[in-house]
């Protein structure tokens, strides 16, 4: 069974990817091609995965005892392009 900590772990994996593609792909296309489809392909479920991932932060703080600078940096990497992967190294991999 996943535990919490997996479950974030999978949701920042997935967010940090949809905002690469997002940024590097889909934007691009977008202004250069004229192509909007792309974004409003991964648009969505970015969104999504961007409000589930600060919900879980919330939530896997009081578990993991971040501090408040802490918690700070885990939610400032989710608007930062991969700050999510840097979140997943530095704090979640070596919680147990």
């Amino acid at each position: 069974m996943l535990s919490f900590l997996n479950i974030f772990r999978i949701v920042a994996l997935l967010e940090g990817v949809s905002y690469l593609l997002l940024l590097f792909i889909a934007t691009p296309v977008k202004y250069l091609l004229h192509e909007p489809k792309y974004v409003k392909l991964l648009g969505m479920p970015h969104g999504l995965l961007f409000i589930g991932y600060i919900i879980l932060a919330f939530m896997l703080k009081s578990e993991t005892n971040w501090t408040k600078s802490q918690l700070y940096s885990v939610l400032l990497a989710s608007i930062i392009p991969l700050g999510t992967f840097y979140v997943d190294r530095k704090y979640l991999k070596t919680i147990k």
